[in-house]
């Protein structure tokens, strides 16, 4: 399409030869545009193997947050990575892991940028959720591991509301219901129903049928956070 409107616009300026030119130009900026990876298609290829230990690498970033490698994270992602690959595959990984990954020096930076392009919108905020829920583990989610989910999010271009309604899920306060559905303290019962609506849709678990059983199950957990939210709101507010 491209190529064609700037032949029609080099020909009306200068006739033939402008209409060559601009077809020339024209088919040169289709093929750029072809060509550009937009980061959150997830147009490009991972690996199973390449996303678990990607996955596993953000984890065990996590867990060393706060200085404390607790018990509890560990087991958590371990029976994780178990329940989603099989205990056989869970221990290959790890295994693999440990030999290849863990002795080096691991950069979010470098491992968020190799997912951002190879995964969809949706699977990397289900990555955030699951790190929160690595965090949470033990009981309690530290500062410092907030601080650095954030900035695995903020390497995987995940929006600042969208951060905030996933942190929000896993800390009580007087806010949460309304970090959730991404509204402002105040907003109007039509305005949380629409809200409500845009949420259902966006965590949906349906839109990550492509992953495995465990993200399924994180995704129904986000689903079902937004319900509870919706509905605190609906008592709160008394509006049906």
């Amino acid at each position: 399409m491209i190529r064609w409107i700037a032949v029609i616009i080099g020909f009306i300026f200068f006739r033939f030869p402008g209409a060559i030119i601009g077809f020339l130009l024209g088919s040169l900026l289709e093929g750029f545009q072809k060509n550009r990876q937009n980061p959150f298609s997830g147009n490009a290829k991972v690996s199973p193997a390449d996303f678990e230990l990607n996955l596993l690498s953000l984890a065990s970033i996590v867990i060393k947050a706060d200085g404390n490698v607790s018990e509890q994270e560990m087991r958590f992602v371990q029976n994780y990575f178990v329940q989603a690959y099989g205990k056989d595959h869970a221990n290959a990984t790890f295994r693999t892991f440990n030999e290849v990954v863990k002795n080096r020096e691991i950069s979010a930076l470098k491992i968020c940028e190799f997912l951002r392009i190879r995964t969809r919108y949706e699977s990397r905020l289900q990555i955030i959720h699951f790190l929160f829920s690595i965090a949470q583990a033990d009981g309690l989610v530290s500062q410092p591991e907030v601080e650095k989910i954030k900035e695995i999010a903020n390497y995987l271009s995940i929006g600042v509301r969208d951060f905030e309604s996933i942190k929000a899920m896993f800390f009580k306060n007087p806010d949460s219901a309304y970090k959730i559905l991404e509204i402002d303290k105040g907003a109007t019962a039509n305005e949380i129903k629409s809200a409500y609506r845009t949420m259902a849709k966006k965590y949906h678990p349906d839109k990550l049928q492509h992953m495995d059983e465990a993200y399924r199950k994180g995704a129904e957990e986000k689903f079902r956070k937004v319900q509870e939210a919706y509905e605190q709101l609906q008592k709160e507010l008394n509006f049906k």
